[in-house]
Parts: C-alpha cells; sequence; structure tokens
C-alpha cells in the first residue's frame, strides 16, 4: 500500500505544479489593471546574461493603467526599454530619464475576446497535462499488478483515488478560469 500511496502522492503533487503553472499564466495575461506580475517573464542581458526584469530593476504600479520600471543602473534603461518593446504584450515604455513608464492601453472587445479564447487554451492544456499524469499513474499501478504486487481490488481503489484527484484539480482549473473570464470581459 506504500507504493500506492507514493503514486497518489506524486500524481497529486505534479497535478499542483500543473495548477500553478496556470495560475502564472493567467497572471501574465493583463486584465485592464496593471500589476507587477505582468513583466515578470521578461529577461534583459545584464552584463552577457538574461536575467528577469525583476532582478535589475524595481517594477512598481504608478496608477491603476501604468506601470513604472525604476532600473538599478543607469545604462540599463535602454536594453529594459527595449526588453518591454519587444515582448508579445504590446507595450510601448516611455522614457524619463531613469523612469521608465509603460502605460497600459485600453483593451478593446475584440482583444478581450482574443485574450479569453488563450486563457482557454491555457486551462485546456493544464487539463490536459492532469489527464496525462493521471494516465502515468494508473500505467504505474498497472505495472504493480503484473509485477503481482498488488491485488485487483488495490488498483481499482488506487485507481478511483487518482480519479478523485484529478477531478478535484481539473474542477479547480474550471474555477480560475470562470474568473479569469470575467475578469478579461469586464470594461
Amino acid at each position: 500500500m506504500i507504493m500506492i500511496d507514493e503514486i497518489q502522492e506524486d500524481a497529486a503533487q505534479r497535478m499542483d505544479k500543473s495548477l500553478n503553472a496556470l495560475k502564472q499564466a493567467f497572471a501574465r495575461l493583463r486584465a485592464n489593471r496593471a500589476h507587477t506580475s505582468l513583466l515578470d517573464h521578461i529577461t534583459v542581458s545584464y552584463y552577457g546574461n538574461n536575467v528577469p526584469l525583476n532582478q535589475v530593476a524595481n517594477v512598481s504600479v504608478e496608477d491603476a493603467r501604468t506601470l513604472t520600471v525604476t532600473p538599478w543602473e543607469r545604462q540599463m534603461v535602454p536594453v529594459i526599454e527595449k526588453a518591454i518593446m519587444t515582448s508579445e504584450l504590446g507595450l510601448n515604455p516611455v522614457t524619463a530619464g531613469t523612469v521608465i513608464r509603460v502605460p497600459l492601453p485600453v483593451l478593446t472587445e475584440e482583444r478581450r475576446r482574443e485574450m479569453v479564447r488563450l486563457v482557454r487554451q491555457e486551462a485546456e492544456a493544464a487539463r490536459v497535462a492532469m489527464r496525462n499524469i493521471r494516465r502515468d499513474s494508473n500505467h504505474t499501478i498497472k505495472e504493480l499488478i503484473k509485477e503481482k504486487e498488488i491485488s485487483e481490488d488495490d488498483q481499482r481503489r488506487a485507481e478511483e483515488a487518482i480519479q478523485k484527484i484529478t477531478d478535484n484539480h481539473i474542477t479547480q482549473v474550471d474555477e480560475l478560469l470562470a474568473v479569469k473570464e470575467q475578469d478579461l470581459m469586464e470594461v
């Protein structure tokens, strides 16, 4: 039974990681408000190494539609500005001395719908990942049956437990999706 518990625990942990990855993906997709996590995935070249933006500058929210980026070193201003411009976010930073202001444009209805479509794709990818984890766990359990290490009753119970874990995580994905869709469609 210890092996089965380990398999279930592993499946739950891997599904939690998928759920966290989905939350991070959702955080990158902005709604109408500025938030610092919007720029988290942007990397800049710093002395030959690509590092996250938040390791070379202070990112803060100036107002509901503006982020401010304050580099710790003056020579990083143009590098950071270029990194923000070339990101897939479609933002146009404005530099004022050593402070980079990043105004967020108002989302059009068309862009909102496109973002909802992207959010749904991310959620579906998370669901698929969780189903794959379930499949892997069930396969491992079937291997134990072949090696006669567990009984068929144990197999059935373990597969039911893994299915419950999967259902729970997929429900969480659906809840996150509903919240994010509502957030994106808010005017």
